[in-house]
C-alpha cells in the first residue's frame, strides 16, 4: 500500500498542514439612513404640480442671486451698470440688467401632457423618443417666475446643461423682438457639505501596531445596479451565480476572501428586476381572456424573477448587509420619489429586514429612490437612473459625468421632475433641492462606468459615480470609505 508521506514529493496530494484555517469576519458597517424622501400615508393628488417648482425657485434663488450679484456687482458694459431686477416681466428694452428664474424648455418633441387631455387621453403613452432635443432649431430656452416668462437667447446658453426645472441667474438686455440676449449665465453651485460624521459618532481609532500600519485595511462600499432578473433572458446568469459567490467569498483563495471581507455593505442601485412585456402577436388569436379577480391577471403577472431576486438576496445577507433601492423596472411606484419595494415582495429576505416601527435600520434595508444617508461617516446620495435618463433627453450631449456635475451645482437631484419626471406634487418641502451637499453621488442603471471628483468655492469635494448595468457591463463598483477612491470588478466567464 502507498502511502500519503511516499506520494508526497510527486506533488499529486499533500498532507494536511495540522493548521486550523483563519476565521474570516466580515468588517462592520457603520450606517446612518434618512428618511428624506419617504412619503406619508396620507397621499393627495389633486393639488398643482406647478408648486413644486415656486417651492424650488423659493429655495434655490437667494443662493443664486447671492452667487450672480457678487460675480456682476458694478458690471458695466457699453458706458451702462448692470442692475438687478426683481421680476422677469421687469425687464425692459435695452437696458442691461439680470434676474433670476427657472428654466423652463419649449421642444416640440417633449411630451405635453396638455395635449393628452385635450385629446381625451387621461393616460399618458409611454415616450418613443430617444431624445427631446431637435436639431432644427425649433426647441426654446425660457426662464420664468411666478409674474411670467421671457426666452432666452444667445450663443452664452450653449456652453451650459439647461434643463427645465434648474434655477439660474442671467445678465443681458432685452432685444427688440422681446427676447432676452444673454451674456452671462450663473447657477447656484455646490450647496454647504457637513463634515464627516455629522449624524453619527465616529468610531474609535484602530489600533496601530509598532511599525505605525493599521491592523487592518480600510472598508470598501460595494455597489451594483441593473441585475435585471429575468424568466426568459438567461444569458448573464452564470455571471450572476458568480457576482454571489464573489461577494460571498466563496470559491476564492485565502488572500482574496481576506480582502473581501472589508466590503462593509452593498447597495443595489435599481432595475433588480427585468421589464417583462408581454407582446399581443405572442397570445394565439383563440385564446380566451382569463377573468380578472380584484384587478389581478394571472396570466400577465410572472413572479418567477422576483422569486430569484429573493433567493439571490437571502443567500447574500446571511453574509453581508444590503440597501436596495428601486429603479424604473421594479416592482414600486412610477412617480420620483420611489418609495420602498414593499417587504411582502421578498418572503426569504425579509427575515434580515427591520422590525415595523423600528428606530434601527434591517441588515436588509430597502429604501427610497432617491436615497439619501450616512455611510462610514460620509454623506451619501444615489438614484436608480430616472432622473439622470430623463436630464439626457434634454441636451445634445452624451457627457453623463457632466449632468451630474450639473444636478449638483444646480443644487437640485431631479431637476425635470414632475415636468416630464413623473412626480408627487409636493405643496410644502421640495426634497430633490440638495439641502447639504453629498460627499459621494452616484447614479445607477448607466450604460457605462464613469467616475470623477468635483470641487466647489467653498472647499466641497464630491465624488460622482455612473454605476453601469450589470447585466450589459457586468461589473461591480468598490468604493474605498477612507478615501472615496473607485474601483471596478469584472464578473466574466
Amino acid at each position: 500500500m502507498v502511502t500519503l508521506d511516499e506520494v508526497r514529493n510527486a506533488g499529486l496530494l499533500q498532507k494536511p498542514s495540522g493548521d486550523a484555517p483563519e476565521a474570516l469576519e466580515r468588517t462592520d458597517s457603520n450606517y446612518h439612513p434618512m428618511h428624506t424622501f419617504a412619503l406619508g400615508k396620507d397621499l393627495n393628488y389633486q393639488q398643482q404640480f406647478a408648486d413644486i417648482y415656486f417651492l424650488r425657485l423659493t429655495k434655490i434663488k437667494p443662493a443664486v442671486e447671492e452667487i450672480a450679484g457678487t460675480a456682476w456687482e458694478g458690471t458695466v458694459i457699453g458706458g451702462e451698470t448692470a442692475k438687478r431686477v426683481e421680476r422677469v416681466l421687469d425687464v425692459r428694452q435695452g437696458e442691461l440688467c439680470w434676474v433670476a428664474g427657472t428654466v423652463y424648455m419649449d421642444m416640440p418633441l417633449k411630451p405635453n401632457i396638455l395635449e393628452d387631455v385635450s385629446k381625451d387621453r387621461w393616460i399618458s403613452a409611454p415616450t418613443s423618443v430617444q431624445k427631446y432635443y431637435s436639431e432644427d432649431g425649433r426647441d426654446a430656452v425660457m426662464l420664468e417666475d411666478d409674474s411670467g416668462r421671457i426666452r432666452l437667447v444667445g450663443d452664452v446658453l450653449k456652453s451650459y446643461f439647461l434643463v427645465t426645472g434648474c434655477i439660474i441667474a442671467v445678465m443681458g438686455t432685452e432685444n427688440a423682438n422681446g427676447e432676452f440676449e444673454v451674456i452671462d449665465l450663473k447657477f447656484a453651485d455646490l450647496a454647504p457639505q457637513p463634515k464627516r460624521w455629522s449624524l453619527s459618532k465616529a468610531p474609535k481609532k484602530e489600533d496601530v501596531d509598532m511599525s505605525g500600519t493599521p491592523s487592518s485595511a480600510s472598508k470598501k462600499i460595494a455597489i451594483i445596479s441593473g441585475l435585471e432578473f429575468s424568466s426568459t433572458d438567461t444569458s448573464y446568469a452564470v455571471e450572476l451565480n458568480l457576482l454571489l459567490e464573489f461577494l460571498l467569498g466563496e470559491a476564492l483563495d485565502p488572500s482574496a476572501q481576506s480582502e473581501l471581507t472589508q466590503i462593509s455593505r452593498l447597495i443595489i442601485a435599481g432595475n433588480s428586476v427585468a421589464n417583462e412585456t408581454k407582446n399581443a402577436s405572442d397570445e394565439a388569436p383563440t385564446e380566451k381572456k382569463s377573468h380578472k379577480k380584484y384587478g389581478y391577471d394571472s396570466s400577465s403577472y410572472n413572479p418567477l424573477p422576483s422569486q430569484l431576486l429573493d433567493e439571490f438576496l437571502a443567500e447574500l445577507l446571511s453574509s453581508i448587509p444590503v440597501t436596495l433601492i428601486p429603479g424604473a423596472s421594479d416592482p414600486a411606484n412610477a412617480s420620483y420619489p420611489q418609495q420602498p419595494i414593499h417587504a411582502a415582495m421578498f418572503p426569504k429576505a425579509r427575515s434580515y429586514a427591520a422590525t415595523p416601527g423600528s428606530s434601527e435600520p434591517g441588515w436588509f434595508d430597502t429604501v427610497t429612490n432617491p436615497w439619501e444617508g450616512e455611510i462610514e461617516g460620509w454623506r451619501v446620495l444615489g438614484t436608480g437612473g430616472q432622473n439622470l435618463d430623463d436630464m439626457f433627453k434634454y441636451v445634445d450631449s452624451n457627457d453623463r459625468m457632466g449632468m451630474m456635475e450639473a444636478m449638483c451645482r444646480w443644487r437640485c437631484s431631479a431637476p425635470t421632475a414632475p415636468d416630464t419626471l413623473w412626480a408627487y406634487p409636493f405643496q410644502n418641502n421640495d426634497p430633490f433641492v440638495m439641502k447639504d451637499c453629498p460627499h459621494l453621488y452616484f447614479v445607477g442603471s448607466q450604460p457605462e462606468f464613469g467616475t470623477n471628483v468635483i470641487q466647489g468655492p467653498d472647499n466641497q469635494m464630491v465624488r460622482l459615480i455612473a454605476v453601469p448595468s450589470f447585466s450589459a457591463t457586468q461589473e461591480v463598483v468598490l468604493v474605498d470609505t477612507e478615501t472615496l477612491d473607485v474601483s471596478r470588478v469584472k464578473i466574466s466567464v
